[in-house]
Order: structure tokens, then sequence, then C-alpha cells
């Protein structure tokens, strides 16, 4: 006998496992020996193991030994630029950008960036990451593969003012044209690169338009202290300062870096009107050796969410936000001198709830929960490494690392299974972007997509 409408069976159930739960206050919390449910895509509910043994699946995993978490967000990255990982290293920003990055960037066909981005998905994938948010060109090339390969994306179509009027109307057609595709897994954001390459005029534009067509804002700004202070001598205003002054402010808009926000930018931030985050991406800032790093204390102070970020593969060398989360922790109690402040439990709500808000859906991923995208990942903390178990939130955060994610799920599809890809062949994609580096990385011809000179 078939089952009823109302008894039809789960798409999948992940059982025997322990959950990543928030309570009604956002604390972070674990249900042990529990299971969840999942149909459509969604979380249905997360119940005893016992309760989901008796319910019908289409398929089931059992995660006995494993954590699942929501899966990871990484808030800010340019996933083709792991193409480059390692050409420019023990550089300072001016000469990494000038010598190395945009010399080779002019180089990039929409072939290198597809591959690059395939490549990047991968890492990611098997990295626990189930969402980016992605700022860099030919980002068609980007959404066809995020829309192949199962994974969830927040998209931009970066600019600079020197490409003219047509940068920022492309990134504008870019926006409206893939905003909700891959079945909802694609949202859209406008990307000027940052105040220092994009004129007052162009920002201006962007905020209008923003506001025009309902998309946020995405780009870097205040990222280290020299553009501030740049800045103020230049113009007599900070970065937060401009991007208020070009109502960039009143948008929803993801703040790259913002290592160079300082006292005066607070008050600005806490009365803009728009939905402000931050991302942070701490390894980035240690590699370069920049004196500060986010402010995430007196951010959070103003009730800015701030989320973990990678940036490139060409700065950090890696797209591991299980990274990010830990270097989180440990930079911000170094720089506070404060080991009481950001716990792991903290670290784990940046990673989560505070990782969704900042790409705009803090309603529907960050958490595993009734009606949530079914976007989970599963930790096997068996390894030598990750035991004994006494407090584990510490173990997640500052034992455990991306190699023990075994399972990554996106929309309720497996995309990752015991360690294995399911949507991408990686041999592949290394050995023809291996064929492609030598055209890539050639600087004889002395062009640069851009000059850096804040």
């Amino acid at each position: 006998m078939r089952p009823s409408r109302t008894e039809a069976a789960a798409d999948l159930i992940i059982t025997r496992c322990t959950v990543l739960v928030h309570d009604d206050q956002e604390r972070i919390g674990f249900r042990e020996d529990a299971a969840i449910v999942v149909r459509d895509g969604l979380v249905a509910s997360v119940t005893s193991a016992a309760d989901a043994a008796g319910l019908a699946a289409v398929e089931r995993l059992d995660a006995r030994g494993q954590v699942a978490l929501p899966g990871l967000i990484n808030c800010h990255t340019h996933a083709p630029m792991v193409a480059l990982r390692g050409l420019a290293e023990d550089l300072p920003t001016e000469e990494w950008f000038n010598d190395v990055v945009w010399p080779v960037e002019s180089n990039l066909t929409e072939k290198d960036v597809e591959l690059g981005a395939r490549l990047a998905c991968a890492e990611m994938i098997r990295a626990g990451v189930t969402c980016f948010a992605d700022h860099y060109f030919s980002m068609d090339t980007v959404a066809a593969v995020v829309t192949e390969c199962g994974i969830r994306a927040h998209l931009g179509e970066a600019y600079f003012s020197s490409q003219g009027p047509q940068g920022r109307e492309k990134s504008v057609e870019f926006a409206l044209r893939h905003r909700g595709a891959a079945d909802g897994r694609i949202t859209t954001a406008l990307a000027p690169h940052a105040p220092y390459t994009v004129t007052d005029a162009d920002l201006a534009a962007t905020a209008r338009l923003a506001l025009e067509h309902g998309l946020p804002v995405h780009l870097h700004a205040a990222e280290n202290r020299d553009q501030t202070d740049t800045s103020l001598a230049r113009h007599g205003l900070t970065p937060v300062e401009v991007l208020d002054r070009t109502g960039l402010l009143a948008t929803d808009l993801l703040i790259a870096h913002g290592t160079g926000i300082i006292e005066r930018d607070l008050p600005v931030l806490e009365r803009a009107s728009g939905r402000i985050a931050v991302a942070t991406a701490p390894r980035g800032y240690l590699k370069f050796g920049w004196p500060s790093t986010t402010p995430i204390r007196a951010l959070r102070a103003i009730g800015i969410p701030v989320g973990l970020a990678t940036d490139g593969a060409a700065s950090n060398n890696s797209l591991d936000v299980w990274e990010s989360m830990a270097l989180t922790s440990l930079v911000q109690k170094s720089t506070e001198g404060d080991p009481r402040w950001l716990t792991s439990r903290q670290a784990l709500h940046h990673a989560t709830l505070q990782s969704a808000r900042a790409v705009g859906l803090g309603d529907s991923i960050g958490s595993i929960a009734p009606g949530r995208r079914a976007d989970v990942i599963l930790v096997d903390l068996t390894g030598p490494h990750t035991q004994p178990v006494h407090d584990l939130a510490a173990t997640l955060v500052h034992s455990a690392r991306s190699a023990d994610v075994r399972t990554t799920i996106v929309d309720g599809r497996v995309l990752m299974r015991d360690r294995e890809l399911l949507t991408l062949d990686v041999p592949a994609v290394v050995r023809e972007l291996g064929d492609r580096l030598p055209t890539l990385v050639d600087r004889s011809h002395g062009r640069r997509i851009q000059e850096y000179d804040t």
C-alpha cells in the first residue's frame, strides 16, 4: 500500500548524529542521537533517531560518530583566482596587485574562469562550504558552474570605473539576469570593486540602481588602515564615510574586510538605514602583515553581523572557511587581549547565522531547523586529533579540520559522500588548467587591468 500524501517518504533522513542547533535566543547547542528529515530541499524536522527510525525515506544516511552542522558560507571570495594560488608570495599589497595579480588578470579568458571556478567549487565542497559570495569577472561562466555542480552562490560581476559606463551596466545586467537562477541557489549583487577604484559618481549610481531593482551590493572597503589613512588625506573622509556620502549605506551592503574601519566610522555604520554586514578573512591580513584586523567586537556592539570568508586563493592560498573560523577566534583574542572574547560558540555563530545574514540569506540558511534549506555538512569526530571531546564547540572550532567533513549536502542533494565528490571531476579540471597556465601567468605584455594606488 502506498503512503498517503501526509505520510509520503522523506527525500533524505540523516540519522544517529549530533546536530548543531540554535535556540530561540540564537545560542549554540547540540542535540545528540538526532535525525534530520529532509523533504523538497528543506529541513522538515529535527527529531530523535528513534522517532526517525519509523519514517520512510528515499535515502537514509547513517551518521554515527558525526556532527551535523549548517553548511559553511564563504562570505567573500574570488573563486576563479585559485588558478593564481601561490603565484604572488611574500609581497606587500601594492606590489601584489600591480606587479603580479592585475597583470595576470589581464590575460583571463572565460575558459580560465570556468576551470578556476570548477576547481574552487570542488575545494569548497570538500571543505564543507555550501554557499559562497563571489566578486569577480566573467560571472556568467561562474553561474554556469554553480548551476551544474549544485553548490549555492551569491554572485556579483565586479567592475572598475576605468571600464567606463559599460562596466557598471554589465554588473547590473548580470545581477538582474541571474538572480534566482539554479532553482533559487543563485542570488546576485551589484559589485563595484572599491571606493579607491570606483568614482563617487559610479558608487552613487550603483546605490540608486540597487534601491531601484532591490539588489544588494558587495564591495571592498576600508580593507586596511593604509586605505583609510589615504582616503582621509585625499578626501577628508574615511572609506566608510564615502560609502555613506554616495548612498551605499542605504542599501543592503556587504563590505569585504573592513580592517581599516576606525572609531569615527562606527556611528556612521550604526545610523545606516540599509542592512550592513562585513566579511572577515583573517589569514590574508596576517600574510600581508596588516597591523589590524576586522573590529568584530565593535561591530557586534552596534549590531552589524560579521561573516567568515577566505578572500581569493591568490592571497589566502586556500578556500578553507574552517580555518577562517579558527583564525577569527584566535586573532580576535590576541587583538583584544582577552581570552574570553570570541569563544568557540561565538565563532560558530559567526560561521552559521551571521554568515548567512551577511550574504542576505539569513531567513533560509545558516541553521538546521524546520523550513530552512537543507544545506548540511557531516563532520567525523572519531579521529585522534578530535578525541576526547570535553567541549564539543571547542573541538569543532579548534581541533577539527575541513578534512573531517565527510558529507556535504545542498538543498537536500548530496554533493560529496564519504569524501567523494559527486558533481565535479577534479583530475580533468587540473589537467586542462595546467595546460593553460603558461599563457595565463605571462606578464611580458606589461598590461594591468587596474592600478593599485590608494
